[in-house]
């Protein structure tokens, strides 16, 4: 279960992500899910980092759009981010896929939920 997470940050590995959905519902204590939820988020966002990184243009669009799905899912559940996967995923997401509108969308999303006023990026 450790090792999930990193593998998760390479794209095109969906038969991974369903595992760690399976996961997420087996998982009972709620210090644990969340706990492996940010870990998944985390993962997600690195993901979509290394995907923008190495295809510059739109070549998988539908992996790209699944990996924003989620990561919109996460960030409603989790609420919060690491400061740096988050400044790594907006400077990145910006460079290459500034006229992706799904990309603008789940980053105004993001937005909204992180930079409320109760939120740790907010401070």
């Amino acid at each position: 279960m450790e090792c999930l997470p990193a593998a998760l940050e390479r794209a095109g590995s969906e038969e991974s992500w369903a595992v760690a959905d399976a996961i997420s519902t087996v998982l009972k204590n709620p210090e644990e899910l969340h706990s492996w939820r940010r870990q998944l988020l985390s993962a997600c966002m690195k993901g979509l980092v290394a995907i923008y990184s190495s295809s510059k243009d739109e070549s998988m669009p539908e992996v790209e759009r699944s990996m924003l799905l989620r990561l919109e899912e996460l960030l409603g559940v989790v609420g919060e981010v690491d400061p740096d996967d988050w400044c790594s995923l907006v400077k990145t997401g910006l460079k290459y896929r500034y006229r992706d509108g799904t990309f603008l969308k789940v980053l105004n999303t993001a937005i909204q939920l992180l930079y409320k006023e109760e939120s740790s990026l907010s401070q």
